[in-house]
């Protein structure tokens, strides 16, 4: 004996093996491939924000998407030279939101100053890239390294050479 009962937002639905049984007259409706919506990507071809693209992951939608959906407006159609340098208030205002729910919107500083730490160890040791200019600090004299036969390190206690 199927049923259907409802609890708060929930419709529950109770079927018997019997309905499982039976084939699906659900009738299916074929793609259309004029859809502006569909695999069009980010920005759709007449320029407009496809908020339903699945590359926003759902930001669009959910307690913030409004304060989401103002502040890439803003950012999307910024003509300043600067682009998006008007827009700071209204990416102040999705932040604020988010920080309201922070179970949906997790921080991740601890996970980011991690791979921040990391990255910045490795950008010291990394030489410049083709294009790079160096500081205003940098001495423009290729620099030399000694390195000495014992363990310590020139900070450990021993002048550097």
């Amino acid at each position: 004996m199927s049923y259907c009962r409802e609890e708060g937002k929930d419709r529950i639905i109770f079927v018997t093996k019997e309905d499982h049984e039976t084939p699906s007259n659900a009738e299916l409706i074929a793609d259309d491939p004029n859809d502006p919506y569909e695999e069009q990507g980010l920005i759709l071809p007449n320029g407009d924000i496809n908020w339903n693209c699945p590359c926003l992951g759902g930001m669009a939608s959910g307690p913030c998407g409004s304060q989401f959906k103002e502040a890439f407006s803003c950012f999307h159609y910024s003509t300043e030279e600067v682009k998006g340098s008007e827009c700071i208030d209204h990416f102040r205002n999705m932040q604020e939101c988010m920080q309201r729910y922070p179970e949906l919107y997790p921080q991740e500083e601890d996970k980011e100053s991690s791979t921040q730490a990391e990255a910045n160890a490795g950008a010291d040791s990394a030489a410049p890239t083709e294009g790079s200019a160096l500081s205003p600090e940098t001495d423009s004299a290729p620099a030399t390294s000694t390195v000495s036969s014992d363990s310590t390190s020139p900070t450990d206690s021993q002048p550097a050479s």
